[in-house]
């Protein structure tokens, strides 16, 4: 079988934490959905669905499945949750559970403690973020901020992220300074530095180990899915898990 093709995350997680982000090859959908897509909630075929799953858990040598999340672009967080479960966050701190969230232009932050003893994935688009998704993800874990970090996956960049007022008004309501993340453009409107919120939210939780960040889903065609760029498309995956045995080995 073809090597399915994703990115590491780079952070300094001990050996038994897995982490990272698909990309959009290496699967069997054809046409918008073309080819790794992994949402069952786009108009894909389902059978094509199901193998792009199967390819994603084989290759990227997964324990299991996800519990596969129906995200509603807020700030719910779960805990061990089963499928189909309302939530754009999950938290476990158990070994052997992959936490994980699709994407295509929002932003996918992961988080872990130092150790690996818990684990999170969150979808940050802007509603997401307006909302706390970020600070109540934060807020579950037993580990103190300066034992976590967080790892930015692949969204969209703020050259290409154009807003309204509204977006721009809902994080500068309780935060005057997140108007540095917002730059006016000739039409009157607003390019979102996504990263850039984030990053400040994260701050603001007291999260100073952040990596990640800086790649475009927007502008890149060839390797990632983009719903802002294309309208009709397929999902990526950002995911998390921690090898069983790995606290007891490390």
């Amino acid at each position: 079988m073809r090597e399915l093709p994703w990115l590491a995350a780079d952070w300094p997680v001990p050996d038994g934490v897995v982490a990272g982000c698909t990309l959009r090859a290496g699967g069997v959908s054809s046409g918008h959905y073309a080819s790794l897509n992994l949402g069952a909630h786009v108009g894909d075929a389902d059978e094509a669905v199901l193998e792009n799953r199967r390819r994603f858990v084989d290759i990227c040598g997964l324990p299991g499945e996800p519990a596969w999340l129906s995200q509603v672009h807020g700030s719910r967080l779960a805990v061990d949750p089963t499928p189909g479960t309302m939530a754009d966050a999950v938290i476990s701190g158990k070994p052997d559970v992959v936490c994980a969230v699709m994407v295509a232009d929002c932003l996918p932050v992961l988080v872990a403690a130092v150790d690996g003893s818990e684990i999170a994935a969150a979808h940050a688009g802007w509603r997401g973020l307006a909302a706390g998704v970020l600070e109540n993800t934060l807020s579950a874990f037993h580990n103190p901020p300066e034992r976590l970090l967080a790892w930015l996956g692949p969204a969209i960049s703020q050259p290409a992220f154009e807003v309204g007022d509204d977006v721009r008004d809902a994080f500068t309501a309780d935060d005057e300074a997140a108007a540095a993340c917002f730059e006016e453009n000739e039409a009157g409107r607003w390019q979102a530095d996504l990263y850039g919120l984030a990053r400040r939210r994260l701050s603001a939780c007291g999260i100073g180990n952040v990596y990640g960040g800086g790649l475009c889903t927007y502008g890149d065609h060839a390797r990632f899915f983009s719903y802002r760029r294309d309208g009709q498309c397929g999902r990526m995956a950002a995911f998390i898990f921690r090898r069983a045995g790995a606290l007891e080995k490390g």
